[in-house]
């Protein structure tokens, strides 16, 4: 029989200190009031003094209220039946469907096991070239795409969950607009692809402890799923909200602030949920790509500097494009030589050119005389950013490989390629 206590010595914000005893970190409790009850959850242990972020706030709540504990931390619904689902922060059904009780698992459980993973060996294909291609998207990966806000990093998500080869997406929103929402629902929907989505969704209007939940909500149901022997993708959108939630919590409980006001363990927080990528041996598999904004495209930005530490290279979105130079995917050697045998061609000799096109263009903007070679770089690096670089192309991998050759046999002769004789006898394209 759980416990009811009655002595709330504190109400600070939406965190409420009641004296309590044999209570655990992140355990679920109920606030009863005169209105009703709200859900809380214990974020700090002090003696007998137990601090809890109440979900739907504090108003109404008075010190003479009755606080009973749970006994476990927050549970979610892990069965089939979530598929084609939304959800909020707290697991409440969204979607005026029946709220799901069966196969209820805990969250925030630790990692797996390394001696349980396998070194990654599979490609996420997007339909993508610029991931497919030159930042190949590896099963297992954790991956983060920084962005400034404005950027269409949540267009980008959608698309990718619309085409990524997987057999499951869960998408989970920290403190997205409505508008924002609606969009993901909107989309996906249409496209067909709703009915292998879950989502988690916290909106910027919902209490900030759900913001904390949906992280650790949706990959306890991804590591459900990938034990089913599914290929599951977990999109999270975006990582600055879930970190600015972690800050207004820790100066709402007075807690020495970091860099910037950022609680001293983000780093740990951001660990232990991107760590949850996995590829299991005998089972499916866990991959991440989280939208981080970065204010003021600072990359020094406590968010993406503690993220890029973590992560296995990064997507960078800048000016509706993903930049070449900025991004990077330190798995994908181990995907793109299994491919075909000219992917690894293609991708170092078309970005050792779109860098000769970048100087080209310094030496155009600064008054330098353009040589025939300078004419050739400019000609091919507008054609690289349009047909290439555009998130408007779509299309599958051997396809963008096609079209790299094109786009070289249209602006360069094969000696100038730096090409081996080899591959271009193999693969430049024959005049008609």
């Amino acid at each position: 029989m759980s416990k009811v206590y009655t002595n709330i010595i504190r109400i600070s914000g939406d965190v409420i200190t009641v004296e309590a005893d044999g209570v655990g970190y992140n355990e679920i409790a109920e606030v009863q009031t005169g209105r009703g009850t709200s859900l809380a959850q214990v974020i700090r242990i002090d003696g007998k003094k137990v601090s809890l972020q109440v979900f739907a706030g504090s108003k109404g709540i008075s010190t003479g209220d009755r606080v009973r504990f749970f006994g476990h931390p927050m549970r979610i619904s892990s069965s089939s039946s979530l598929l084609g689902r939304i959800f909020n922060g707290s697991g409440t059904p969204l979607d005026n469907g029946p709220s799901l009780q069966e196969e209820v698992v805990d969250i925030a459980g630790p990692p797996v096991n390394p001696v349980q993973r396998i070194i990654p060996r599979r490609m996420i294909r997007t339909n993508i070239p610029m991931i497919d291609v030159f930042n190949s998207l590896v099963e297992s990966q954790k991956l983060p795409i920084f962005s400034i806000p404005g950027e269409p990093y949540n267009e980008l998500l959608a698309r990718i969950a619309i085409q990524a080869e997987v057999d499951l997406i869960i998408l989970g929103g920290m403190g997205l607009k409505y508008d924002d929402f609606l969009f993901f629902r909107d989309t996906l929907e249409n496209e067909g692809a709703l009915s292998r989505c879950i989502f988690f969704i916290h909106t910027a209007s919902d209490p900030v402890v759900e913001c904390l939940l949906v992280p650790d909500i949706s990959l306890a149901v991804a590591e459900q799923f990938a034990l089913r022997k599914k290929r599951v993708l977990v999109l999270l959108t975006d990582m600055t909200n879930f970190c600015d939630a972690l800050k207004e919590i820790s100066i709402t409980m007075e807690q020495v602030p970091s860099n910037r006001g950022y609680p001293g363990d983000l780093y740990s927080q951001l660990a232990s949920r991107y760590e949850k990528a996995v590829d299991f041996e005998t089972a499916g598999s866990i991959t991440i790509l989280a939208a981080t904004t970065m204010p003021g495209d600072d990359i020094t930005h406590p968010v993406p500097d503690n993220t890029g530490y973590i992560t296995e290279g990064q997507f960078y979105l800048k000016d509706k494009v993903i930049e070449p130079f900025g991004s990077l995917s330190r798995l994908k050697q181990q995907v793109n030589g299994k491919t075909r045998d000219d992917h690894r061609t293609i991708m170092d000799s078309m970005i050792q050119l779109f860098a000769n096109y970048r100087q080209a263009l310094e030496k155009q903007a600064m008054g330098f005389q353009m040589s025939a070679w300078d004419k050739k770089l400019l000609n091919y690096g507008r054609v690289f950013e349009k047909e290439m670089m555009s998130l408007e192309v779509n299309m599958p991998l051997e396809k963008a490989l096609d079209l790299g050759w094109q786009i070289l046999a249209g602006c360069f002769t094969p000696e100038e390629t730096g090409i081996s004789k080899a591959i271009i006898e193999r693969f430049w394209p024959k005049k008609a």
